[in-house]
């Protein structure tokens, strides 16, 4: 991998901080959205949602959130809003029609969209994106044009008379950080502009000026970190991090500040910032969660605050750390599925793992607030790895990419969180990640409920057992890069059924179809 296409812990791990029930459903439909709105560069008065027969969304765009947040992201609301939860509302108060239809068209991907938007001036513009998994998401085109706009960088779309001619000029007027393609359709030709700083009003009336320009259209950045500042990386992958680790007496945690400071070009300190602002997000879902939510239309009420009354009835003897761990992770769950804000870390499917894990061993060992930033870093470093293979779309590669990363994740933090070496962590992610492969993706009813907090749970007592086994000093016989992409060849194998679909597993059982059926009168 080169600087340029590394993943971020920031962008692609850790986050995104979010309402809804699933990120790559969710928190991808609002950033495709946010996104299309800058293309349209109009005041929105229609628009036209498909979704791909043969995709995943076709099948559960109401109940993974989908449509609430291509509806929010569409109508201006941010997504930590509570607004969001109702967009509807606001719509017809606009007077913005938004309609969903379930379309046949030619995609490569099983989370595709094509969204067409009308304004007020009667321009029209046509995207097709993906959901890539964990609220990452890709615009591949713009009216017929291929494009690539993943929200981390400041663009700007140069529309131009087919025959204009000045490709070499636009391409001369801006700075060498910043990327230039094209697409020709015969009609007109369309220059994508991509820069980590925003375009100087200097430059955008100089490429206005120039014959055949048609149209410029800007987009910002709405992803936390902004691509094109990176700085060279000391290492790229788990055997060159260990090696690094080992020569400097620095932790996982450690070195997962440094990569996130030379991926995003931002300094330690601003990161460290950064991150105890996500930990404070995440510690207040369980606070919400514990706290007793409110939310109609889900499986599973609270439940959160039975182990605390069954330990104090004395019913149950697993102790403090594995009870507050069960405990944690099910508030975060009931969190998100009420629609509070949470993190996804690395997905809103598998938010309870990491968070909940890591508060329950900390607050027993009463670590410290940067023992505990460094162990975000940590995981987070173990993420990116991750994401740098098959991704956490369960939609492509089933359950093992979701609740089976955050185990690895939390594997890795809380044996960085214990003082292990940084060698020890990354065996830690391993064996954690080891035990996960295969995990299909089957939510009964198409809520991300059931069985996905037994997962996480499950996921969570996984990474406790990874990181006392690779601290004390077991073997892990296969190195995490090899896991990782064992992971990645397992998912190709999988069923479509068993990816998120509701066609498989748990899905189709009598008493998931039954409820299925209950949940829609």
């Amino acid at each position: 991998m080169d600087n340029s296409t590394l993943p971020s812990i920031l962008n692609d791990v850790i986050g995104p901080v979010m309402r809804g029930p699933s990120s790559s459903h969710t928190a991808a439909s609002w950033r495709i959205a946010r996104t299309g709105i800058q293309l349209l560069n109009d005041e929105l008065k229609q628009a036209t949602i498909e979704l791909d027969k043969d995709g995943v969304w076709s099948s559960n765009y109401r109940e993974q959130g989908t449509a609430m947040g291509m509806d929010g992201g569409l109508l201006g609301i941010e997504i930590t809003d509570e607004r969001i939860i109702n967009p509807e509302l606001i719509a017809s108060s606009k007077g913005i029609g938004i309609e969903y239809k379930i379309s046949s068209f030619k995609t490569d991907h099983t989370n595709t969209v094509r969204v067409t938007l009308n304004g007020k001036t009667g321009k029209i513009i046509e995207i097709i994106a993906i959901s890539t998994g964990g609220g990452m998401f890709e615009i591949r085109e713009f009216n017929k044009h291929p494009i690539r706009l993943r929200g981390d960088s400041y663009d700007c779309l140069v529309i131009a008379a087919s025959d204009s001619n000045q490709r070499d000029a636009i391409a001369n007027l801006v700075s060498d950080k910043t990327s230039v393609n094209y697409s020709d359709s015969g009609a007109e030709l369309l220059i994508q502009l991509k820069s980590p700083r925003a375009f100087e009003h200097k430059i955008l009336d100089q490429i206005r000026s120039l014959a055949g320009i048609k149209d410029l259209i800007l987009t910002t950045p709405i992803m936390p970190v902004v691509s094109g500042n990176e700085s060279t990386c000391p290492f790229t992958d788990p055997e060159s991090a260990i090696l690094y680790a080992e020569s400097n007496g620095l932790s996982m945690g450690k070195m997962g500040l440094i990569y996130e400071s030379c991926r995003s070009g931002l300094s330690e300190d601003d990161l460290i910032n950064r991150m105890k602002e996500i930990i404070r997000i995440v510690e207040n879902g369980i606070a919400k969660g514990l706290s007793g939510t409110q939310y109609q239309d889900r499986i599973l009420h609270q439940q959160s605050d039975l182990i605390e009354k069954a330990s104090e009835a004395g019913m149950i003897k697993s102790g403090p750390l594995v009870n507050n761990l069960i405990a944690n992770i099910t508030a975060l769950m009931e969190a998100k599925s009420a629609l509070e804000v949470i993190v996804a870390i690395p997905t809103a499917g598998a938010c309870g793992t990491f968070g909940g894990t890591l508060k329950a061993f900390a607050d027993v060992n009463e670590t410290t607030e940067k023992e505990k930033v460094l162990a975000y870093f940590a995981g987070g470093l173990a993420g990116v790895y991750f994401a740098g293979g098959p991704g956490f779309s369960a939609e492509e590669h089933g359950c093992q990419v979701e609740t089976g990363a955050a185990a690895c994740m939390a594997a890795a933090a809380v044996a960085d969180i214990s003082g292990g070496t940084a060698k020890q962590a990354f065996a830690a992610a391993s064996m954690a990640l080891q035990n996960s492969i295969g995990l299909v993706c089957d939510p009964v009813a198409d809520r991300v409920e059931v069985p996905c907090l037994g997962k996480n749970v499950t996921a969570g007592m996984n990474a406790l057992a990874a990181s006392s086994m690779a601290v004390s000093g077991f073997d892990q016989v296969i190195p995490l890069d090899q896991v990782i992409h064992s992971v990645k060849q397992v998912g190709k194998l999988m069923p479509h059924a068993l990816c998120n679909t509701g066609k498989g597993g748990l899905a189709v059982t009598p008493a998931a179809l039954k409820l299925k059926e209950n949940l829609k009168k």
